[in-house]
């Protein structure tokens, strides 16, 4: 079977186990990845319940990064609910449970006990600080590493309709403080949360402090964005392909309507 992004991150992990790098890179890939959650029986409106087991370690709930892989584990068709590991992650740790990564099925078995679930929900919900500021200079971006410049085109590529592009620049305010900028250009209709929220998820997961860089959000049209097209650092988010729109929603695929434990 093809290798995931969870079976690369967990083996550069494993390889590594000193590297806190390579570790926070795999809790990133977990908390980015769509996993298949056990339940007990189908999800009844928004509320699912999923199987819970104790392996000895405490109680844990079981995901899987594949749907081939939790039916190899359960070894028939099982009911499940389809969702972020961010969004798993959350839950769980309103419960205090644990979780369980492809157990027995993958070189990505892995377990999280209770209290590793809460460290990732609260690393994962932590955004950045909303400040004004305005732009007095920009450059080309320097001396940042190249752990961060990898973490971001890994997590814009997964931003797809979220903004147009964004630039990494230098900058300096009108106050005189100097930092770096991820200024997105064309950000969708309220998506300005989750772009902050995967900026800060990048710095984070590459071991990088908060203050190294700001976040920005400018129109395209916006005289600054010519500025920034001059001297920063592009990286392209993805666009959607015109598709259908789906008659009935799975749970947790409605933002608005996050799903609940029973």
């Amino acid at each position: 079977m093809t290798q995931t992004p969870l079976d690369l991150a967990h083996a550069a992990m494993q390889a590594a186990p000193d590297d806190d790098a390579a570790r926070l890179r795999f809790f990133e890939r977990l908390g980015d990845a769509e996993l298949f959650m056990l339940l007990e029986g189908e999800p009844v409106g928004d509320a699912i319940t999923p199987q819970i087991f104790d392996p000895g370690t405490g109680s844990i709930v079981l995901v899987f990064d594949r749907e081939e892989r939790l039916t190899g584990f359960v070894g028939a068709e099982a009911p499940y609910a389809a969702l972020s590991g961010r969004l798993i992650a959350g839950l769980l740790a309103e419960q205090g449970l644990g979780l369980g990564l492809n157990l027995d099925v993958a070189p990505s078995s892995f377990l999280l006990d209770g209290d590793g679930v809460q460290w990732l929900a609260q690393t994962l919900g932590h955004g950045p600080d909303e400040i004004e500021a305005r732009l007095a200079e920009v450059s080309a971006p320097t001396g940042l590493p190249d752990t961060l410049i990898t973490a971001l085109d890994t997590k814009l590529a997964t931003a797809t309709g979220l903004a147009q592009m964004a630039y990494l620049v230098a900058s300096v305010d009108t106050d005189g403080k100097r930092s770096h900028l991820l200024a997105f250009v064309g950000a969708a209709p309220g998506a300005e949360p989750a772009l902050a929220r995967a900026a800060s998820e990048a710095l984070t997961f590459s071991g990088i402090e908060a203050g190294a860089m700001d976040v920005g959000f400018f129109d395209a049209a916006d005289p600054v964005t010519a500025r920034l097209a001059r001297v920063g650092l592009r990286f392209d988010l993805p666009q959607p392909a015109p598709a259908h729109v789906p008659d009935a929603q799975a749970p947790g695929s409605d933002p608005a309507r996050p799903p609940r434990l029973r």
